[in-house]
């Protein structure tokens, strides 16, 4: 039987935008490993600010499941660049989910703790009330609302948290870097969240997708974010444990020791419970991904820094 008009028309796969970073990459070998079918697009082949381009590569391309890991993340610069901020973290989330809604394909968009306060005791849940405390927070959270709005059948935020990988600057490839140049490291014990590997969000990603396109995972809001917590002195301790080095040479201070443009979040833990409904195993406890993380880590640390 020759198929049909519709059927050649039917979206299929994946495509995979912001494919240059960090998650990007990973999302990209995680559906490669899957067998998953996948097109990437970095900065420089989809610029997230041009209304006609997104929608060109849309219908182009003609995805099934659209993953955006384009963001703007330098977090203090966005104090004094909000505008340009939004344009990409709150207006690029728009114009991809209105090229979903004529595609038909479903958009998972990765967001961030940065929508809310910061001042919790207990997990956030999924519905608790946003109020975000720094432009890039506000950009972040006029994307969420753009894609909830526009996809109410079709749309996923996930936000993620403390995220670090092999590719690109992160926190623990910081503290590998400085574990070798200073003998004492003063690191702030007042900020709580859950170290994510994003490896690990990627195949929560990927289980994600799949669950939206066999109608099992509803959409909506999920955390994205390693179980359990601690504090960036904590993870600091357990990153010189990792090396071999003594983590007594890491020495707990406030976040006033650090005054940086944008305020950060002194509570960053995230609850995971949509996950049950929509049959998606919640990411492992943090310490086990970064034992499993640290060597790939480390060796491409040192391929990239030898000295």
């Amino acid at each position: 039987m020759n198929p049909t008009t519709e059927q050649l028309n039917a979206p299929a796969g994946w495509l995979v935008t912001g494919a240059g970073g960090m998650l990007g990459q990973d999302v990209l070998a995680r559906l490669a490993a899957a067998g998953e079918r996948a097109t990437a697009l970095d900065r420089a082949a989809l610029d997230l600010t041009d209304a006609a381009a997104v929608r060109r590569a849309l219908e182009r391309h003609r995805p099934a499941v659209v993953v955006n890991c384009a963001a703007w993340t330098a977090v203090d610069d966005a104090e004094t660049r909000e505008a340009e901020a939004l344009a990409v973290n709150g207006d690029g989330p728009a114009r991809l989910a209105d090229a979903c809604a004529r595609t038909g394909a479903v958009l998972l968009h990765v967001s961030t703790d940065y929508v809310f306060a910061g001042d919790a005791t207990a997990p956030y849940a999924e519905d608790a009330p946003t109020a975000p405390r720094s432009a890039y927070g506000r950009t972040k959270l006029a994307g969420e609302r753009a894609v909830l709005n526009t996809l109410p059948d079709r749309g996923y935020v996930v936000r993620t948290a403390w995220l670090y990988g092999t590719g690109g600057a992160n926190f623990v490839r910081t503290m590998i870097r400085l574990e070798g140049q200073r003998e004492k490291l003063d690191v702030v014990d007042d900020q709580r969240g859950q170290p994510t590997w994003s490896a690990d969000l990627a195949g929560l990603l990927l289980a994600l997708g799949r669950g939206a396109l066999a109608g099992t995972a509803p959409p909506g809001v999920y955390h994205g974010t390693s179980s359990g917590e601690t504090t960036w002195y904590g993870l600091t301790r357990e990153i010189f444990r990792l090396l071999g080095a003594d983590p007594d040479r890491v020495h707990p201070t406030t976040s006033e020791a650090f005054v940086r443009p944008a305020p950060r979040p002194a509570y960053s833990v995230l609850g995971h419970d949509r996950f049950a409904a929509a049959g998606v195993a919640p990411l492992r406890d943090w310490r086990a991904a970064l034992a499993e993380a640290f060597p790939r880590i480390r060796r491409v640390h040192e391929e990239e820094d030898p000295a």
